[in-house]
């Protein structure tokens, strides 16, 4: 999210959270934000830093200029980072890139750090594909803490999701496929989706 009244329209389907990019490679990277739209938000709208391998310093720096609740890091961030950032009280979700079942064993390493993790399909590149892994090896996951799905999900997949059973499944991370352009939410067919979602 970056465009002022775009956030604001979205903030009318009452998302859990809503995540702002300052990763400066991306085409969705969100400074300067309006500070003024952010601070107008209602507060069960957590308002989430997106990050790839930046400096603590500066992750605080704008957390604290943005008033964000948390952050998630998309990069190869330690589990060190993780604790320290969930010590200032933020709440912190790292992401993992999935192919194969296999992947979930490094999440053992970030136990207790991490209030969510976010399971994204494995690429080349930071970031979002807007392409699926296989949800079936989501079984496999093993671990306490709970996970958000990512990677792809479209408005034609409410039934695949209501499919997972997993115990830790907590929420899904809706992006590309729901963009009129990077950064821009299609809020009608995000408002479609979710009320055929039930949630």
């Amino acid at each position: 999210m970056k465009v002022p009244e775009n956030i604001k329209a979205i903030a009318e389907l009452k998302p859990n959270l809503m995540g702002f990019i300052f990763y400066p490679k991306s085409p969705r990277y969100a400074e300067p934000l309006d500070v003024e739209t952010l601070s107008s938000l209602p507060q069960n709208i957590k308002k989430i830093g997106v990050f790839v391998n930046e400096d603590l310093q500066r992750i605080l720096t704008l957390v604290y200029k943005y008033k964000l609740d948390g952050v998630q890091l998309h990069g190869s961030e330690n589990a060190e980072i993780c604790k320290q950032l969930k010590d200032t009280g933020l709440l912190v979700l790292k992401a993992f890139p999935i192919a194969e079942a296999y992947n979930f064993k490094v999440t053992g390493n970030y136990e207790g750090v991490c209030d969510y993790f976010l399971f994204d399909t494995k690429t080349d590149a930071f970031g979002g594909s807007g392409v699926k892994f296989d949800w079936t090896i989501l079984d496999e996951y093993q671990g306490e803490t709970p996970f958000l799905l990512s990677g792809g999900i479209a408005a034609d997949d409410v039934e695949a999701i209501s499919k997972i059973k997993h115990p830790k499944f907590a929420g899904i991370d809706l992006n590309s496929k729901f963009e009129i352009s990077p950064g821009l939410k299609n809020v009608e067919l995000l408002e479609g989706f979710l009320k055929q979602l039930k949630v």
